[in-house]
């Protein structure tokens, strides 16, 4: 009895240490994403004086949540299963102020050549029925741990600020009402949706148009920055230093 025992507390032991090591790996995973969109925001504040990464939130699934969704897809409960087909274990959400930069963040995570792109649901060229709108990017990121290399997935939600914030309210209202929303509630979302939508493309037109103009006040002068102030100076002064430098 003492024997038998003990063998379950040592399967126990390997269980609980397994397991662990499976949600490190997407801890790890997601730690490694959120390096790289840090890299890109940094870039652009101090090279392109521009960045189009309002915030993100990352977050891992709790092993409840993995399991009701295994249950639920009525899966093989096995940690390969889970690798296999549970593809959001490891989430980052990240917002844009404008549509543009929406596809200008995707196209920069998908080059770099240790990811590689498993998914791309464009939810904002196709949006929902619902009026839902985002796009959602499944990559996979090789992760180095003490003795093995795993390759795990990640999903990326990129969206703007009003769509987040309609995702949110709508999220709250499912949550409110277990899901059994009233009819006119979800024709008001739709309209939320739609409003939402236009105000993006609005904002949208308003940015390119700025950008114009800046293009032009700009195209005599060349911006640097240092200790976090911006510095304009004139084009022909530039070049007289490059000419001196020579």
């Amino acid at each position: 009895m003492t024997q038998q025992m003990s063998m379950n507390v040592e399967q126990l032991k390997a269980v609980k240490q397994e397991l662990t090591r499976f949600m490190m790996m997407y801890k790890f995973a997601l730690d490694e994403m959120n390096t790289k969109i840090n890299i890109l925001q940094e870039e652009f504040k101090y090279i392109h004086s521009y960045n189009p990464i309002e915030h993100t939130k990352s977050r891992i699934k709790t092993p409840q949540s993995i399991f009701k969704k295994i249950q639920k897809k009525q899966l093989p409960i096995s940690l390969d299963s889970i690798k296999e087909n549970i593809h959001d274990i490891a989430g980052i959400r990240i917002s844009c102020s404008f549509i543009s930069d929406i596809y200008k963040i995707s196209e920069m995570l998908q080059q770099q050549k240790d990811i590689t792109v498993i998914e791309c649901k464009d939810y904002i060229k196709n949006a929902k029925p619902n009026g839902y709108q985002s796009l959602h990017l499944i990559l996979e990121i090789p992760v180095f741990m003490s003795d093995r290399e795993e390759n795990v997935k990640v999903e990326i939600q990129i969206r703007t600020v009003a769509m987040d914030f309609w995702a949110s309210l709508e999220h709250k209202i499912y949550y409110k009402y277990k899901k059994t929303v009233p009819e006119h509630l979800l024709q008001e979302l739709k309209e939320a949706a739609d409003v939402a939508a236009e105000l993006d493309r609005k904002m949208e037109r308003i940015h390119e148009e700025v950008n114009h103009c800046k293009k032009e006040d700009n195209k005599d002068q060349q911006t640097f920055i240092l200790d976090s102030q911006t510095f304009q100076l004139p084009h022909l002064l530039m070049k007289a230093i490059s000419e001196s430098n020579g």
